[in-house]
């Protein structure tokens, strides 16, 4: 039987957490792309060979194996902005003396955790975007095989691309009233 625990973070909290972020991000701006990436993969690593984890962190470890795909993915093209959301929060992620330093049993991803929904929330749109270019490729791949000139695919992914963006585009605007950032 596993027990439900909620709890509401209010503006001061969301405050800490920004403040974080804000903190992170600076921190990206001077910090190799690379180098951030395979810092958060090789802490992905570390969590994974420390199993069994807290549900709570296991359950959000593949939404950051997406948002890593995403952030690599060369046909996809992540917009500046979201990039720099995504690495600033895979520095806080990486950062083992965060707010609970990480090795503390059970509790010490917490943060990130919290860290990790708040983001992935705020940028929900993205992802979704994302996972329309994925089946768009998939299909579009499926539907034409190796024969397509390889131009013809580029200019088909490109179009469905910025079709996408624009979406993620108009979709910030109108969130960014209550979002994190």
């Amino acid at each position: 039987m596993g027990l439900k625990l909620s709890f509401e973070l209010s503006d001061r909290d969301l405050h800490y957490f920004r403040e974080s972020l804000r903190k992170s991000r600076e921190a990206v701006r001077d910090a190799e792309e690379q180098e951030i990436v395979d810092a958060v993969r090789h802490v992905l690593e570390e969590i994974r060979d420390n199993e069994p984890l807290p549900d709570f962190v296991a359950q959000r470890l593949p939404q950051l194996d997406l948002l890593i795909q995403m952030l690599a993915d060369d046909e996809w093209h992540l917009p500046g902005d979201d990039r720099e959301r995504l690495l600033a929060m895979f520095v806080y992620f990486s950062d083992p003396e965060d707010l609970l330093p990480d090795h503390i049993p059970v509790i010490g991803y917490l943060d990130d955790v919290i860290i990790i929904e708040l983001v992935t929330r705020e940028m929900q749109h993205v992802r979704d975007a994302y996972d329309d270019f994925r089946r768009f490729r998939r299909e579009f791949d499926e539907e034409h095989g190796k024969d397509i000139d390889g131009a013809i695919r580029r200019d088909r992914l490109d179009r469905r691309r910025q079709q996408l963006h624009q979406r993620m585009a108009r979709r910030s605007k109108r969130g960014t009233k209550s979002g994190i950032w």
